[in-house]
Order: C-alpha cells, then structure tokens, then sequence
C-alpha cells in the first residue's frame, strides 16, 4: 500500500469541497468509469459540483451508466476545489488532461495500481484490492453516503468488469461480500450481466475472429500473441474499443499462461495488453517496456513497428516463462 491519506481524510476534503473533477485514466475501462460515476453520483446527492472529465467516450458497452456525468469539456468546471484521480495513479495515463488536473485547489488520487511513487497532493493506493470499486465503496461507506441504486450498479460495473465477472485471482472474500452489499442495494444483476456480457457487438466478434486467425503459440504452448493492425479494424468497421475483449480470449486458450495482444493506435504507437492465469508475473514484462499494472493483468505502449514490437514482446514472456517453468522455453 502506497499512500499519505486515510479514506477518511479524503473523504473529509471531498465533504468540505464544493467543486469536484473526477479523472480516470485514458481508453477508461469499467472499473475506471464505474467508479468515478458512482463517486460523481454520491458527490451530487451531497450537493456538490461534480463531473467526470474523460479522454475519450466510454465504451459502449459501459455506456448504460454514464448518465450525464462524463464530460469532455473540462470549462465545466473552472478552478475546481479538488481534481482527483480515480483508478489512475500516473500523470501519462491522464494525457491530455493534465493542465486541468493541475489546476485543482487539491489533488487527490484513489487507485489500486501499483506506483513507484505518489501522484498529487494526497493519495490512497491499495494494490491488494480488487477494483478500484472496492476502495470507492469504503471511502462512500466512511463518508456516511448513501448507496443508492444507480451508485450501486456503477460500483457492480466496476467490481465486476475488472475481476472478469469474479474469475480472476485478485476476487477476494471481501470483494463477494461487496458484491452481495451493492445486491443488497438494489443492483439488478441480471440486466447488469445482460448489458456487460450478453450484448456483444458483431463488430467486436469480427475483430475476435480476425485475431484469432493471427495468433500464435509459442514456448511449448505456454504463450500466446496477437495483433490488431487498423487495418484489421477499419475491415470489421470497428473501432479500438473492440478489440478490448480479445486478451481475454486468448489468455483463456487451454495451456496458455501469459498471453499478449498488440494493437496498433491512430498515432501509429503499439498498446500492448498482457494476461496472466495463474502463476505468470506479467507486471514484470510490462516494465520492461515503460509500463505496470497488476501481477496478472498489465499493460505498456511502445513506439516502433507493430512486427517489432510483437518479436520484443515474445521474447519477454518467453524469458519469463522460462524463468517459471525451467528449460529453454
């Protein structure tokens, strides 16, 4: 645990501020968007000016959630008492909305991501939690707020999403029992599920299949790479938020422990997305290349050609898997 603040300290600069500015990190995911709305949503039921500040849209399919809270524009809100940065822990994960961020009276960051340091003024960071949701739950649960239905199934999205619907290895008791509290709270769990899981867009199906076909296994099947070119996107008229799903799909092919899916931006950089199953460290592999995250779930971006990029990356997990499993891999 990385931190300066208590829950409780930060939730007494939020109830004495009037101006909130949520962040969450860029190409935002569920546990990103889900807890900066459920504290946005709190925040307003307290009377307060709050707006969660994105990079870009949210994905369609967290979509279901958002209400009026996320905004482009930050002249929202001008000078903010309190910008704070939510399951985002890294100046560079905030691209392009770091000016406004600086610009608040007090800068706070909630997170669960592994940091060498501290960002802004104060910070609560807790690796051993499962969701970024988790920490925003105690926080509310400390500053007495009251978890009303749409709050509830923001926090249900964001636990939800980043545990893979409670199958990866950071699901906790606590996170269950979090789980059944937000329930408790009204959460309808079957059109929660619907909208996350069952709601496939043919457009992510077509970029799944496209990058199955050009997958690869390697060291004796323990490994597993992928690419999505834009080329690739641009024939499934998909877009980037597409292809989120396809690490998932290849870490869960049978004897596969670290998997990597590479995909090329409009910038022409390469976000690499890195899967671990049970014992692979994929964190490690990240730093290697600028990046972090978690022990089985990380991430990087590099600057060279996706060919490239993809021979550095494989030869990463092949190391690392040696190193695991003994032999030359």
């Amino acid at each position: 645990m990385i931190k300066n603040i208590s829950l409780k300290e930060i939730g007494k600069k939020l109830q004495d501020a009037q101006s909130i500015l949520l962040f969450p990190h860029e190409n935002a995911d569920g546990d990103a968007i889900g807890s900066c709305v459920a504290l946005c949503l709190s925040l307003r039921e307290m009377g307060k000016d709050a707006f969660v500040l994105v990079g870009e849209e949210p994905a369609d399919f967290i979509s279901f959630i958002t209400g009026d809270c996320c905004i482009g524009d930050g002249s929202k809100i001008n000078n903010p008492d309190i910008c704070m940065c939510v399951d985002c822990g890294e100046e560079k994960r905030i691209s392009g909305r770091e000016d406004k961020y600086y610009s608040g009276k007090i800068r706070l960051t909630l997170d669960h991501h592994v940091t060498e340091a501290g960002f802004g003024d104060f910070f609560y960071v807790d690796e051993n939690a499962a969701a970024t949701g988790e920490l925003v739950y105690e926080l509310l649960k400390e500053m007495g707020a009251e978890i009303t239905v749409p709050v509830a199934e923001a926090l249900y999205v964001a636990i939800s999403t980043d545990t893979g619907n409670f199958k990866y290895s950071n699901t906790s008791p606590k996170t269950h029992i979090i789980a059944a509290e937000l329930m408790e709270a009204g959460v309808d769990h079957n059109r929660i599920m619907v909208e996350l899981y069952q709601n496939v867009d043919i457009r992510q199906l077509k970029i799944r299949s496209a990058a199955f076909a050009r997958a690869e296994i390697f060291a004796g099947g323990k490994g597993a790479i992928t690419c999505v070119t834009r080329r690739m996107l641009e024939e499934a008229g998909a877009r980037q938020e597409h292809a989120e799903t396809v690490i998932d799909s290849i870490r869960d092919i049978s004897g596969v422990e670290i998997a990597a899916v590479l995909k090329e931006r409009d910038d022409n950089k390469i976000k690499v997305s890195l899967r671990a199953k049970s014992c692979g460290k994929v964190n490690d592999i990240a730093g290697r290349f600028g990046g972090g995250g978690h022990v089985k779930a990380a991430g990087c971006t590099v600057d060279m050609e996706i060919s490239e990029a993809a021979e550095k990356i494989k030869a990463a997990i092949t190391e690392s898997l040696a190193l695991l499993f003994g032999g030359n891999e």
